[in-house]
């Protein structure tokens, strides 16, 4: 039998399915969790928050890496979702993109620099 799900990641909502193997009691205890987290629906509460305040503020490390290129330089005007930097972290390149709309005040990191997590790299004023 395949029990359907809705789970929520990072604000992007997944429906998935799962097939159920074995005693009726252990799926049972575990369907009661998942359900009551979606209730909660502590997805709408954070989106709000990180909309309306995204005016300034630092850029930080997600993750640690290296700094493999900056895009931006100061003073540049730029828009939500624009590639700020790319970080190298265990052997994978990521796209670190801008939270909001903005004006770059400070680019405090250069190819080949390592970050740690919540270093922060570019200033959006």
């Amino acid at each position: 039998m395949l029990k359907k799900y809705r789970v929520t990641v990072n604000g992007q909502a997944y429906d998935v399915s799962v097939e159920e193997q074995g005693a009726a009691s252990a799926p049972a205890a575990a369907a009661s969790a998942p359900v009551s987290v979606p209730l909660a629906a502590p997805v709408a509460a954070p989106s709000p928050a990180s909309g309306g305040s995204p005016a300034a503020g630092s850029v930080k490390a997600p993750m640690p890496g290296t700094v493999l290129a900056v895009k931006v330089s100061a003073g540049q005007a730029i828009k939500r979702g624009d590639v700020l930097l790319i970080l190298e972290a265990m052997k994978m390149e990521n796209e670190i993109t801008a939270p909001a709309d903005g004006i770059i005040a400070q680019v405090r990191v250069q190819a080949g620099t390592t970050v740690n997590t919540g270093d922060p790299m570019i200033d959006i004023a």
